[in-house]
């Protein structure tokens, strides 16, 4: 599988980056860090800057159809800046459109909520999406994980950093599932 892990220049929570991209790699799939910016994506833990990691693909460059889904990571001023770059949220629509599979974690379901993919769908986020999500008409749930299949994909999504592990183990499944499988 190619998986495809969409993040803004800066503002990235590193830890939700690098956790599922290990996981991925690990099991043997290709992780692509797509951006808005080429260059670098700036890590954080928290506020305070972390690593860097170099972008493969700006969003001008990829379509959904190249990859087999997608990976949303949070912190909080990443998805506040993918949600108001049109390229980015149209990406998004297209691995929806397409029926791709999609992960978001902690404050990522902005972009979903921006994207207007999560009207009919259960999932959750870092609790203060709660009313974000509900407004764009989906159903928020304090779980560790949550995968949802009410809609044209399945939609993995978690609340923090502590859910990592559930996070990451509920992608690799359901994103093997939709791929039938395959690698």
């Amino acid at each position: 599988m190619r998986i495809a892990f969409l993040t803004a220049p800066e503002g990235v929570e590193q830890v939700e980056l690098t956790k599922p991209w290990e996981a991925v790699t690990d099991a043997g799939h290709e992780a692509v860090l797509v951006s808005t910016q080429k260059g670098e994506v700036q890590g954080f833990n928290h506020l305070d800057k972390a690593d860097t990691f170099p972008v493969d693909r700006t969003v001008d460059e990829v379509s959904a159809g190249d990859f087999d889904g997608l990976v949303l990571p949070g912190g909080v001023a990443n998805p506040d800046a993918l949600r108001t770059d049109e390229k980015a949220v149209r990406l998004v629509k297209d691995f929806f459109g397409r029926g791709l599979p999609v992960a978001a974690i902690c404050h990522a379901p902005w972009t979903l909520v921006e994207a207007g993919v999560v009207s009919g769908r259960e999932l959750t986020s870092w609790p203060s999406l709660r009313t974000d999500i509900a407004n764009a008409g989906g159903t928020w749930v304090d779980e560790q994980v949550k995968v949802d299949t009410n809609g044209p994909n399945v939609l993995v999504t978690s609340r923090k950093p502590d859910d990592l592990d559930a996070f990451d183990e509920a992608l690799l499944r359901e994103f093997a599932k939709a791929s039938g499988g395959q690698d």
